[in-house]
This record gives structure tokens, sequence and C-alpha cells, in this order.
């Protein structure tokens, strides 16, 4: 019950969040009166977070169809529903803006960090799952396959949650950074839950 709980508690936070930033939208907040340019870091972070969290969403969908276990199976759809919202959110936003959803420059260019963020094996950036990890996932089930998940989503947080304090850091539009925020406070705290169903399965984050 106490993951339950906190699996909730994330989602309710994330939730409030959103609706808070949709209401704000409505209200002429300053993501319309500030028009970021294609190569700012408001761009890049939206284009960027919205190809990262599709993995997220496409894994926590693996997972559901390989295991039984309702606990993982709850908080891989709280994680897909949230993140499938949230990219809704950065695209709308590119939209609102007049701004491209895809760019020539490198992910991360506006972190600084550019070719140095894409991994091997089609991981594009940091803490995403390489094409055979996604190829390993969709071949194994029950527990096996719910460690994996595991894994690979801590993993994936904690690429995010870098990617979200840059935001936090650098982007200029107040709505936009507050949703960077939120995805930070919520991400962290599924990784320590997620610690907890690792440790469990008698198994531990890679990294």
């Amino acid at each position: 019950m106490r993951h339950v709980a906190l699996i909730a508690g994330a989602a309710a936070a994330v939730l409030v969040a959103a609706g808070a930033i949709t209401y704000a939208v409505a209200e002429g907040d300053d993501s319309t009166a500030k028009t970021p340019g294609a190569l700012s870091a408001d761009a890049g972070f939206a284009r960027d977070m919205a190809v990262h969290h599709q993995q997220a969403v496409e894994m926590s969908y693996i997972v559901r169809d390989r295991t039984k276990n309702e606990e993982v199976r709850r908080l891989a759809y709280d994680i897909a529903q949230t993140q499938a919202n949230q990219r809704g959110m950065l695209l709308g936003w590119l939209d609102l803006w007049g701004l491209p959803k895809v760019s020539s420059e490198p992910p991360m260019t506006w972190m600084g960090m550019g070719d140095m963020a894409a991994g091997k094996d089609g991981a594009l950036m940091p803490g995403m799952a390489a094409n055979t990890e996604l190829k390993k996932l969709n071949t194994l089930s029950g527990k096996q396959a719910e460690i994996l998940y595991l894994q690979l989503m801590t993993d994936h947080h904690k690429g995010g949650i870098h990617m979200a304090e840059g935001c936090v850091a650098k982007c200029e539009v107040d709505v936009e950074k507050r949703l960077a925020q939120g995805m930070v406070d919520a991400q962290q705290s599924e990784i320590e839950l997620m610690a907890g169903m690792l440790k469990e399965r008698g198994a531990a984050p890679r990294s």
C-alpha cells in the first residue's frame, strides 16, 4: 500500500501542476507574451524532452504487456499517461510559438552538450534506452521484465531530470520552467519508489 500511495501522490502532484499550467496559459501567461527563438533553450527543451518522453511512454506500454504484477503495471500506466500529457504540452507550445518540432542541431545543443549527448545504438540523449535494450524488454516477461523496466526507467528518469534542471536554469518562459521543475520533483520521487521495487525483486539500479 505504501507504493500505491507514493504513486498516487506523485501522479496527483503532476496533475495539479499540469492544471495550473493549463490555466495559466489560458489566462495569457508569458508562454504567449514571450516568443522564444528556434535555437533557444525553451525550444530546445520542448523538442528534446518530447522525444525523451516518447520513449518512456513506449517502454511503459511494453512492460504492461509483459507482466501481470499490478504494482508495476500501475506505475507504468501512470508514467505513460503523465509523460504523454506533458509531451502534448511541449509540442503545443512549439505550435503556439510557430517553431519547428525538429531541429538540424544535435540533441541538447541548447544545454551546450551537442554531439556529446548522443549515446550508442539509438540512444539519442542521456538516460534513453538503446535499441537492443528495448528489443530485450520485448522478449522478457514476469519478474525479469519488471526488473529491466525499472532499471531502464530509473536511468531514463535520471537523464530526464538532468535535462529538466537545464531548462530550470536556462529557459526564459516561466510556465515552461515550472513544468520542468515539476518533472524534476516527480521523477525524483519515482526514482526512489523504483529503487524500493527493485530491492523487493533482489535487484538494484544499474548506476
